[in-house]
């Protein structure tokens, strides 16, 4: 039985890794527990396959693979992965014909400073680097990835398509640095006549398009050849060009005072305090000390001309992809790099001050050369392979910064560039091998390099802001490895960065921006949403948290009120298919926000048991959410499940929203189908939800003629009247002036009727109101209507008859009900019910709400037949009368009036007099 056992579980152990072994679990529930450690295999039972429970992608999924992992190609490690590609791309071109003529005009001290001014922002960077490449998995990328994670998918891609383009410049800039190199040591090689400047032939430019065109497509094939051929070529460009640099300190030890060229002093204390000062001045194009020269050298000249001698510190972070581990490789590879060539830097400017005079160092541009033993031989070959293994990491990485872009999908027109995991970015390396090469054809580059400077500086600080903003929020994920690190260097390194832009041409600097900013925006509007999570969803998290601590649970004051409507979805009926929303409730919700200020929250109820609708409800909830975006309306959706719409509507509005932003105004559609469709549970609902209102001290607003509601572009005329009854703390007034700020209702006027009690009282209140209004800031004509004048109209006037009709047939319809109630009371033997409680009916009373009703209607059509909309004081329910009754007086309310809004404040100020 054991041995039974035993082969039964190493056969489903065996098929479970074959079938499963790259299966992903995004939640450990005790069921997937039991399959992993085998509890049900050694029972005998069958093993099924761990599945996620959550529907959807997430862009950040975390695999847990069972069983041994497939072997996804060769990684690479800390050395040939991140410091073999970092050394080669920082140690250039620059060092070996401009570093020594930098301390020639700058002198030691200023040369110290600018080294050290540029190590130490390629330095702090590194940290910010180290930081957020080991706070987790990272996929292929580099600075795009980080960045886009920290920073969002929008700056995310602006920056790192950018970079990809200033690496893929870069590229061609290296080429031709190599080739005009080759062709200085062997004038031979020229196919092509040069031209002759001061006697001195220079490289054609057909040359230079010919033979880097050449070198560029055979760097390509080894680019296309994968990360073992790199690997295998790498040290090839590397070695020779470390052994030219000992080659130059060899040189310079063993330099003598009666070398052939007398300007070189070798190692001498004279010479070293002779160039300890700096020597601004002018030179021509080549550089040479000219008092008529065009070019005037500053310190903020010779930080452009340097700083690209430290780039290349995301040689390595550009392949994450390939590498075994990112999180030990990249902090320790880049670091490395970054200290060696910055010490190499700080040796130099010393040895470099103390070997010559200025002169030599002004005019000798190869002065490397001139020193290096045993031959200057080596130093052209050190030149030309520097910048061909630059060349190399250029190719390399941009293409998979590019496909790593293109992965996220977020951009449609890059999903040509995506790469299988673990494959190879043939199609990215094409593109980028014909930037490369149109570059190259170009030949002059010195209108470009700038923008290739600002574009590593854009992506240097958009690395340390990614850095700085996920150490300052520090979120429970941000638990990164690398602990040598604070907001505070971060925040440094930024700013040096974005201070080295402008010191280098702030013209360059605004051209880069732009570019990135136009990417961004073009993201923002041909994009797709990036379902991972950023620094920016933590900050607006934390900035919406202290808010809300700061405004406290005391009333708002008027001048800070905003409306913020609950709008209640349930459209008393029936709606279109996939449509989980009157469509004018979306428009009316904006009307109430000034220029859009404001939040809304849409809410729905479906009846029904939680745990059978749970489902059901967030899919409803996705979909109205949905479609409020699709409205253009800003607001959330929420959907509650609940024995009935009067339980649930009580539970949200005691508990939706937090502190004082909960929502202060219940906005819902008039229920007018209830009738025609005999909807006999509507009125009971009804008063129940405007009872639940009053009692949580909530504002009204309910929308009659919803149908007819303008949208944006149907611009109205005419009037916006005002029924003010009631004293309703003025959100009559505000809504009437926030519906003057929309496009559709901005050629309207505002109307406000009061009424009054005796003729005499009819000009004081005018003037009252008049004044009121003033000290509002508001402008509206004011209309007085008397008790004598509405009584002599309802009488003698003709214009009731039109709701005359309504009148008695809702008398006749309370007659009936009233009967009937009676009738059931004396047979049971109970006192009046209706809708399950107790009620008092006094039929004098309910004659007089009814005659009230009809007399302010007749009213409303007398003067308002014509009006945009009317707003009109909502009644509440009288407490002991059945809720069709209540119907029947919002009825008679309505008949006849298109649009009509029935509003009830809250007993709170709105707005004030006060500035």
């Amino acid at each position: 039985m054991e041995s039974d056992t035993g082969e039964g579980s190493f056969s489903t152990h065996a098929e479970l890794h074959d079938s499963h072994s790259e299966s992903k679990l995004e939640l450990f529930g005790f069921d997937s527990l039991v399959n992993i450690l085998g509890l049900k295999s050694m029972a005998g039972e069958q093993i099924a396959a761990p599945s996620s429970p959550i529907d959807g992608g997430n862009g950040e999924d975390v695999s847990i693979t069972l069983g041994q992992p497939k072997p996804a190609g060769v990684k690479l490690g800390t050395m040939m992965g991140v410091f073999v590609p970092c050394l080669q791309n920082i140690l250039g071109i620059i060092y070996y014909i401009r570093f020594s003529w930098i301390v020639g005009m700058a002198g030691i001290a200023q040369s110290l400073l600018l080294v050290s001014f540029c190590g130490l922002c390629t330095f702090l960077t590194s940290i910010s680097l180290s930081a957020i490449a080991t706070n987790g998995a990272m996929k292929g990328g580099g600075p795009y990835y980080l960045i886009g994670r920290a920073l969002g998918p929008e700056v995310g891609i602006s920056i790192g398509l950018c970079f990809f383009l200033g690496n893929a410049v870069a590229g061609a800039m290296y080429v031709l640095g190599a080739v005009e190199t080759f062709l200085d040591a062997v004038p031979g090689a020229g196919i092509f006549r040069g031209n002759v400047v001061n006697g001195n032939e220079s490289p054609s430019l057909h040359d230079l398009q010919v033979y880097g065109i050449v070198v560029t497509i055979i760097l390509c094939f080894i680019v296309f050849g994968g990360v073992q051929m790199i690997n295998r070529v790498a040290p090839a460009f590397l070695l020779p060009v470390l052994f030219s640099v000992f080659c130059i300190f060899t040189g310079i030890f063993s330099a003598k005072k009666d070398d052939p060229s007398p300007g070189i002093t070798g190692l001498s204390m004279e010479t070293f305090k002779d160039n300890w000062s700096s020597d601004y001045q002018r030179t021509n194009d080549a550089g040479i000390p000219d008092p008529n020269g065009k070019v005037y050298w500053n310190f903020n000249a010779l930080v452009g001309l340097f700083f690209p001698a430290v780039t290349g510190i995301m040689a390595g972070s550009n392949r994450s992809a390939s590498l075994k581990d990112t999180q030990r490789s990249i902090p320790i590879g880049t670091l490395a790099a970054t200290l060696l060539t910055s010490t190499l830097y700080v040796i130099s400017v010393f040895f470099f001050g103390s070997l010559a005079t200025r002169e030599e160092l002004l005019t000798n541009r190869l002065l490397t050369a001139t020193v290096a033993w045993p031959s200057s031989a080596v130093i052209y070959a050190g030149i030309i392979l520097s910048t061909l293994g630059a060349a190399l990491q250029s190719l390399t990485g941009a293409p998979r910064l590019l496909a790593a872009i293109a992965n996220d999908e977020i951009l449609p027109i890059l999903n040509y560039f995506k790469v299988a995991d673990g494959g190879e970015p043939s199609l990215a390396t094409l593109f980028t091998a014909l930037i490369c090469i149109m570059c190259v054809i170009i030949g002059n580059l010195d209108l470009i390099t700038p923008t290739i400077t600002m574009f590593f500086l854009l992506c240097y600080a958009g690395v340390n802001l990614s850095c700085f903003l996920l150490d300052l929020l520090d979120a429970p994920s941000w638990r990164p490895r690398w602990k040598l690190h604070h907001w505070c260097l971060s925040l440094l390194g930024a700013f040096i960065c974005i201070v080295i832009m402008f010191l280098i041409s702030w013209l360059f600097t605004v051209v880069s921006l732009a570019l990135a900013s136009l990417i961004y925006y073009y993201v923002i509007l041909k994009g797709k949403a990036g379902d991972w999570g950023d620094g920016f969803k933590s900050a607006y998290f934390q900035l919406a948290l202290r808010s809300l601590r700061s405004l406290g649970a005391n009333q708002v004051h008027p001048k800070n009120w905003y409306p913020i409507p609950l709008v209640f979805c349930r459209p008393w009926g029936k709606l279109p298919e996939n449509v989980p929303c009157h469509p004018k409730l979306a428009d009316f919700a904006n009307c109430m926000k000034k220029k859009g200020r404001g939040m809304s929250i849409f809410f729905s109820i479906i009846d029904g048991d939680y745990h059978e609708c749970a489902k059901d409800a967030k899919t409803a909830c996705k979909q109205l959410a949905t479609y409020i975006d699709y409205r253009r309306c800003e607001g959330v959706a929420e959907i509650v499940v609940a024995r009935n719409m009067c339980d649930g509507f009580r539970g949200i509005v005691q508990t939706m929203g937090l502190g004082n932003l909960k929502p202060n105004i219940v906005v819902m559609r008039y229920p007018e189908i209830w009738r025609r469709e005999n909807l006999t549970y509507i009125p009971a609902t009804f008063v129940s939800i405007i009872s639940d209102c009053i009692v949580a001290n909530k504002a009204v607003v309910i929308v009659k003629g919803l149908d007819e509601w303008p949208n944006e572009y149907q611009r109205q005329y005419g009037t916006i009247d005002l029924y003010w009854i009631v004293r309703d703390g003025g959100l009559m007034l505000l809504l009437s002036q926030l519906l003057l700020t929309k496009e559709s209702f901005e050629c309207c006027k505002i109307q406000v009727f009061c009424i009054a009690e005796e003729d005499a009282e009819a000009d004081v209140l005018k003037e009252d109101v008049k004044k009121y209004l003033y000290d509002l800031r508001m402008q509206a004509e004011v209309i007085v209507i008397t008790m004598k004048s509405w009584e002599a109209h309802v009488e003698g006037c003709g214009q009731q008859d039109e709701s005359m009709e309504a009148f008695t047939a809702a008398q006749r319809r309370i007659a009936a009900y009233i009967a009937e109630i009676k009738q059931i009371a004396r047979k049971e033997g109970t006192p009046l019910m209706a809708d399950g409680k107790p009620v008092v009916v006094n039929e004098q009373q309910v004659e007089k709400f009814l005659y009230t009703t009809l007399k302010l209607n007749s009213t409303i059509l007398r003067y308002s037949r014509m009006a945009a909309v009317v707003l009109v004081s909502l009644p509440p329910p009288p407490a002991s009368h059945p809720a069709c009754f209540y119907m029947e007086y919002m009825d008679l309310l309505v008949e006849n009036v298109p649009r009509l809004l029935i509003v009830r404040g809250y007993g709170r100020n709105v707005v004030t007099i006060f500035t």
